[in-house]
């Protein structure tokens, strides 16, 4: 009778939970069981385990193997487990050093030659490793440079279970096998998704300097926007410019974003840590799961929270299916998305910039210059209520874009550079970090709104008072109100203003409700 044992890693959406993977040999009839909660991915592993290990030229024991995946009540899944399991057997075989074994945390999918295959998730698992206090851990080659992302962690890169043995202290029976090229290595075939936008500069854009300006706001304090207009006019070159004049992701937000990419498969081996904030566009035909997560046993990120730190734009937004549009609710306000499912529940960060694109009708051409639309009134109406008013009330800044005519289109002033957008929206920002660092918010998009009509909201009661007629008079909620005053914060500090006034509370007020066209002074 004989026992082993080594260490893995549980992920349950963005916390890394240690696994104990135990082995025991002992006299009997011929068995080989594996228990602890695991899914098909990890009972198949019994086979991968056996095939490499006798591949390394080890006779496996003729007697009764029990493997345990401890904490037993929680589940595993994926394939991650084999390396620690194969470590654990032949710990109790004798073939490698116990002590050594528990010592060490092994990440990775075994093939049956042996050979230690890539898999998804490293960059969160060994974040979470870091906080068990072990001080060495085995990845899969091909996840090597993904994980000495983390500093301060002794991380060892190995290509086949042979050479797992020789480190932990085994005599090793046959040559080592070449490492394959990276690039095969990969357990799962998984383009890697764009980091930021399409890309192109801010200057492309003509015709255009109110929207300019509403872009130019949302930017500088993280506000979400919707643009309604025609075909053409202009909204995808605009939200695609957007990813451009964001700042750049500080080294702890890299690291969250780039673990969220891991863990969905989105990463490719050569990529270092998402610098730029992440671009995520959906296509309207997107599921529930496909937006805020999903899939069977322990549910897997969505485009929400791929778009953590950054932008998810949503072209064509009427066109999504209401639940689909209204699953985003939650994650605007609070920045997170919680899933559950009967295997246990999943918690992801989904802090993004929504931007939204949509026609004024189901043809596109109402208010077009150059076509006459053909919808009628009750279609317009109907199509444009597939975004619920409780979404609307969420996106802080609504405007619409208008196509240019051609002789506009030839004379208009191109915007300014990207990367003169984008100083003004650092130095903005950088103001209201100062600002609000005592209080925790980064973001005039965090403000709290009770705190905002309170006298350190920085407004006098005349501005509070004049949004307030606002309200009153049906056109605003109460929650819109809130919004409004934090665009008036924000363009204050576009405008180098220490304190909002009339004027940029004003353009607030317009940039929130531009198709309505009122007036404060009204």
């Amino acid at each position: 009778m004989s026992s082993g044992f080594a260490w893995s890693i549980c992920l349950v959406g963005m916390e890394a939970r240690p696994v104990r993977v135990e082995a025991h040999i002992s006299d009997g009839m011929t068995a080989y069981s594996l228990v602890g909660l695991p899914d098909t991915a990890v009972r198949e592993a019994k086979d991968r385990v056996r095939a490499a290990v006798t591949s390394c030229l080890y006779e496996w024991p003729g007697t009764r193997i029990v493997l345990n995946l401890s904490p037993a009540s929680l589940p595993k899944t994926g394939s991650g487990y084999d390396l620690a399991m194969a470590v654990s057997v032949l710990a109790a075989m004798g073939v490698i050093s116990r002590s050594r074994a528990g010592q060490c945390i092994m990440l990775g999918e075994l093939g049956l030659d042996g050979r230690v295959i890539g898999i998804r998730g490293i960059l969160p698992s060994v974040i979470g490793a870091m906080k068990t206090g072990k001080t060495k851990i085995l990845v899969p080659q091909a996840n090597l440079a993904e994980a000495s992302l983390v500093p301060g962690v002794d991380v060892v890169g190995v290509h086949h279970l042979g050479q797992v043995i020789e480190l932990l202290g085994g005599d090793l029976m046959m040559p080592l096998l070449p490492p394959e090229d990276p690039a095969g290595a990969e357990a799962e075939d998984n383009t890697p998704a764009p980091a930021v936008g399409p890309g192109g500069d801010f200057s492309d854009i003509r015709g255009q300097a109110a929207a300019c300006q509403a872009m130019e706001v949302a930017a500088a304090g993280g506000h979400h926007l919707l643009m309604i207009g025609t075909p053409g006019s202009g909204k995808t070159m605009l939200a695609s410019r957007l990813p451009g004049i964001l700042p750049p992701l500080d080294v702890e937000q890299s690291v969250e974003v780039t673990a969220l990419h891991s863990l969905a498969g989105t990463l490719a081996p050569q990529d270092g840590l998402i610098r730029q904030p992440p671009f995520q566009a959906p296509h309207h035909s997107a599921t529930l799961a496909a937006m805020v997560g999903g899939g069977s046993g322990v549910p897997r990120p969505g485009a929400a929270s791929l778009a953590h730190r950054g932008v998810l734009f949503l072209d064509e937004a009427p066109e999504f299916g209401a639940r689909v549009l209204d699953s985003l609710r939650e994650p605007l306000e609070n920045g997170e998305i919680t899933l559950h499912r009967a295997a246990g529940a999943a918690q992801y960060p989904a802090r993004f910039q929504l931007i939204m694109a949509a026609n004024p009708c189901p043809c596109g051409n109402a208010g077009s210059r150059r076509a006459t639309c053909t919808c009628t009134p009750y279609s317009r109406k109907r199509y444009l209520e597939r975004l619920s008013g409780p979404l609307l009330d969420r996106m802080d800044i609504q405007i619409q874009v208008e196509s240019p005519g051609r002789g506009s289109l030839a004379g208009a002033k191109p915007a300014d550079t990207t990367a003169v957008v984008a100083e003004r929206v650092q130095r903005a920002r950088d103001v209201q970090r100062e600002r609000w660092k005592d209080r925790g918010w980064d973001l005039n998009r965090e403000i709290p709104g009770p705190f905002l009509r309170q006298p350190e909201g920085g407004f006098t009661p005349e501005l509070i008072g004049r949004v307030d007629t606002v309200v009153e008079q049906g056109r605003l909620s109460m929650r819109g109100a809130q919004r409004v005053l934090r665009l008036a914060w924000t363009v204050a500090d576009l405008s180098g203003k220490t304190v909002p006034g009339l004027a940029e509370l004003g353009t607030a007020m317009t940039l929130r409700r531009q198709n309505e066209g009122f007036s404060l002074h009204v």
